[in-house]
Formats: C-alpha cells, sequence, structure tokens
C-alpha cells in the first residue's frame, strides 16, 4: 500500500503548489513521494496504477471547476491526463533497475516530455498542472523565466525531487540532489538581481469589466445587454486619463458586432476619439450557421481601425467540437452548435510613436508558444482578453489562469494586461508583479500603468524551449548510449 499512499501524498502536495493555495515551492518536492513509490513496485501494472492515482488525485483537484460544465467535461479531460501520468509512472519504473545518474536523466527527461505532450496534444494541448508554472511562480525564480522559460524550471524542480529520493536511497548520490538544487540558487539570484524589465514608454490603461446579465447561462438579448453594458461604462470614462482601453472577449456578439454592423463600428470609433486612446475590443462575429470568429479588434485614437486578431487556437468543445459526429451522442455538446474558424498568425498593433501592443485571447493566454509568438511578431505590451463566466464565482479558474499568464508574460519580458469580462481583471509587470485585481462578478473599470519593452527578446523568446531539448537528449543518451553501467543488452526485462 505505501507506493499508492505516496502517490497520494504526491498528488496533495502538488494540489497545493497551484492557486488557489498557491504554495510554488512545494513543486520542489511534490514529485518526491510519486517517484519514491515508482521504485517500490515489482510490477509494470502496479507502476501504472501509482501513476493513474496521482494523475486522478491530483488533476482530479485542481481542473474540479469544470465538474461545474457538466461531469461530461471534467472526467474524461481528467482520465486523460491521468493515462499519461500512468505512462510516466511506467517509463520511471521500467528503468529503476539501472545506475542512478541514468535514472535521473531519464526520469527528468521522461517527466519534460510528458508536460510537452500534455501541452500540445490532443487538440492543441492543455497546460493546466504543468510542474514549471508552479515553481517559476516563486520570487526570484520569476525573474529568471526569461532564460530558460516555464519548461525550464519543470526540468530543475523534477530534477531536484528524483535527487531527493535518490539522496534518501543512498546518501552517496549526493551530487544529483546538489548539482541542480546549486543551478536553481544561482538562477534565483540572477533572477533577483537581474529580472526581466519592460524599460520603455508607460501607458495609462483601462480595463473594462462590464460583466455579463446571465452568467454562466443564457438570457434574452444577452450580446446586445453585454455590448451596451460595456459602451456605458466606457464612456464613464473621463477623457484625456487613460492611452488605452480594452474590453474583454465576448464584450461583443452579433448582431451587436462591429464586423456586421456599421452602427456599432461608428459608436466604438466615436468613443475611442472622445477618450484620444486606442480601443481594443474583443468579441465574436457569426460568418454564418455553422461557424464564427472570435476576435480582437484595435481602433486608433482618431477613429480608424488599426487591424484585427483572429484567435488561432478555440477550446475544445468550448468553442469547436472535434470528430462531432462522433460525439453526436452526447447531449451536452448542443450547448456548442457552432465551430470557432481559427486565425492564421500573431498579429501585433502599432500605437502611434509608442510601442507595439500584441494581443492572444482567452485560453491562448495559458500557453506559453502563443505568448512567445506575440513576442517574435514583435510586440511591446501584451493583452489577454479573456472570459472566466462559465466557472461560478467560488472557482479557482481565475487565478489558475492568471498565474498561468503572469509566468508566460515574465518569460518573453512584457508587462500584460488582462480582461476579463466576469473577472479576475488585472495588470501584470514583466518582472512578475500582479496589481490590482477586481472581483469576480464585478462590474467597473480598472485603471492601471503599463510600460512597453523597449530591450530586445528574450532569451526565451529567441531561443523557446531550449532547456527541455537538452532534458530530452539526455534522458536519450542515457538510455542508448553504451558505457559502464548500463544494463548489457539494453532495457531489462520485467513482468508487466
Amino acid at each position: 500500500m505505501a507506493p499508492y499512499t505516496s502517490a497520494i501524498l504526491a498528488a496533495l502536495l502538488m494540489w497545493l503548489a497551484f492557486p488557489p493555495f498557491d504554495v510554488g515551492l512545494l513543486a520542489f518536492v511534490a514529485p518526491a513521494p510519486l517517484l519514491w513509490g515508482l521504485r517500490r513496485v515489482e510490477r509494470g501494472s502496479q507502476a501504472l496504477a501509482v501513476g493513474f492515482i496521482y494523475g486522478a488525485v491530483f488533476f482530479g483537484l485542481l481542473l474540479s471547476w469544470i465538474a461545474v460544465l457538466g461531469m461530461v467535461a471534467w472526467i474524461p479531460l481528467t482520465l486523460w491526463l491521468s493515462t499519461l501520468s500512468a505512462l510516466f509512472g511506467l517509463l520511471a519504473w521500467s528503468f529503476r533497475g539501472w545506475p542512478a545518474t541514468r535514472w535521473w536523466l531519464i526520469v527528468v527527461g521522461g517527466w519534460t516530455l510528458w508536460e510537452l505532450i500534455k501541452a500540445y496534444f490532443p487538440w492543441g494541448g492543455f497546460p493546466w498542472g504543468s510542474l514549471g508554472y508552479a515553481a517559476a511562480g516563486n520570487p526570484g525564480l520569476i525573474g529568471s523565466v526569461q532564460w530558460i522559460g516555464p519548461m525550464g524550471w519543470t526540468v530543475l524542480a523534477v530534477g531536484v525531487a528524483a535527487g531527493i529520493v535518490l539522496v534518501v536511497e543512498d546518501s552517496s548520490h549526493w551530487r544529483l540532489l546538489v548539482d541542480p538544487t546549486v543551478v536553481v540558487l544561482l538562477l534565483v539570484l540572477a533572477g533577483l538581481l537581474f529580472p526581466a524589465r519592460a524599460d520603455g514608454e508607460t501607458v495609462t490603461a483601462a480595463i473594462v469589466q462590464g460583466g455579463s446579465p446571465c452568467p454562466q447561462v443564457r438570457c434574452q438579448n444577452e450580446n446586445q445587454r453585454i455590448y451596451e453594458r460595456h459602451l456605458e461604462l466606457t464612456k464613464s470614462i473621463p477623457k484625456g486619463i487613460v492611452d488605452l482601453v480594452v474590453w474583454p472577449e465576448n464584450s461583443f456578439g452579433s448582431p451587436y458586432d462591429p464586423i456586421s454592423n456599421e452602427d456599432i463600428e461608428l459608436e466604438l470609433k466615436v468613443e475611442a476619439q472622445r477618450l484620444d486612446a486606442y480601443l481594443l475590443v474583443s468579441g465574436t462575429h457569426g460568418v454564418d450557421a455553422e461557424s464564427f470568429v472570435n476576435v480582437n479588434i484595435v481602433y486608433s485614437h482618431i477613429g480608424t481601425e488599426v487591424g484585427r486578431y483572429d484567435k488561432q487556437h478555440p477550446v475544445p468543445f468550448g468553442e469547436y467540437v472535434p470528430l462531432r459526429g462522433l460525439f453526436s451522442f452526447i447531449p451536452q455538446l448542443d450547448q456548442v452548435p457552432r465551430d470557432m474558424i481559427p486565425g492564421e498568425g500573431p498579429v501585433v498593433f502599432p500605437i502611434r510613436d509608442r510601442g507595439v501592443l500584441g494581443s492572444v485571447i482567452s485560453f491562448e493566454g495559458a500557453f506559453s508558444r502563443h505568448i512567445r509568438d506575440a513576442a517574435r511578431a514583435g510586440s511591446q505590451l501584451l493583452v489577454v482578453a479573456t472570459n472566466e463566466s462559465s466557472y461560478g464565482p467560488d472557482a479557482p479558474a481565475s487565478d489558475q489562469f492568471i498565474e498561468l499568464a503572469r509566468v508566460n508574460t515574465a518569460a518573453v519580458g512584457q508587462d500584460l494586461i488582462v480582461a476579463a469580462i466576469t473577472g479576475k481583471s488585472t495588470f501584470i509587470t514583466a518582472e512578475g508583479s500582479v496589481g490590482e485585481k477586481t472581483d469576480l462578478l464585478e462590474e467597473r473599470y480598472l485603471i492601471g500603468e503599463v510600460q512597453y519593452r523597449a530591450a530586445g527578446p528574450t532569451l526565451y523568446t529567441r531561443l523557446g524551449e531550449w532547456v527541455a531539448v537538452v532534458a530530452l537528449a539526455g534522458a536519450a543518451a542515457a538510455i542508448f548510449t553504451p558505457g559502464p553501467g548500463r544494463p548489457e543488452g539494453g532495457l531489462r526485462r520485467r513482468r508487466i
């Protein structure tokens, strides 16, 4: 029973590392009980069970807010993530008899591969619960994300945890704990001394959180009422006090959208002129009976359209239904009658002579690759327009999303504006500081100052997941390189 108990302990520690508890330092020890348990089972089937139990408890608790949408959403996602966890468990167990250094390299590379698969597959992936986000969110550590990215902190955190397990078993393996710990401490020091900073022009921005008349449900004239409330709040902002106004995702929708309705477009342009500010609005436009687009549109201070960004990464089963015919037997999917048409790439918006604005929409803000794409396209300041109205006023979904976006924006060294239709909205600096937040379901505008980044791209922006590549290469070398300490004949046969 001990290995199964240790899997549950690891899952609980990992859960505590993320919001709403947010004890990020636990990320460096949470994997240790899981790895310890995997080294003590005798059969591959037991290793699969240990890994699955860890995943079911951790992801089941972390993502419990998804159950608000129905068990049909929560259970399949948790089962998929638990299956990946089980496969990692089998991998770690399979090499448990190998020399300590090789096992350490394989575990670190294996966990990295697990998280990469989770972040990309299926249907674009799901980054919630990735170890690096909990680790990197700590003070000092977040300052170094600019060099190694969120995945780099995954590599280091699991490296420390694997070192703990090996040292507990045999103190002669101390180097496998001390070496990654020293790297962590050096990065913390460097991150504290040289954090990423947005060092360009200062912008006074307003986030308009207009709310919804019927969060979590549908109601009569919903699109009209949401749009009018956001416009009403925007009109209450005094002229001349802001440079940029940001509306959240779904703040307009057909037929009250500026793409198909000239009167709506004129109202938005007039308001941008009145404020003498740029205006970014975010919403949906119905293309036909079966499809729609999710867009950000920017209007200039003189009432002209600067450009438009179409969301690239739709939410599976939220904004489109993959293999719709195959899943037609699930009645809840009738709530997603149309599929989103994805955009084709990042778009940035020049703002007067001050800098370049980049944006992503909702789900995309949780993916480091989408934030990085915007930075590589030339952004110097970022906006995430999001919609957190689906999960209820007590759910940690908004805090978890803000933490993901916070680490991602620190990786590219840019300030970030998070605008949510029902909360929480906030401003985040490149150093990782989170400003004042609106409350969930609060309706008001929030004013804050952000800066463009004048410095060049960060190392992470330039090279991406280079640390993950090193970890994967190390694991491959440990498995396939001949030499002393490698069991003859390759993998040992073990009973499954």
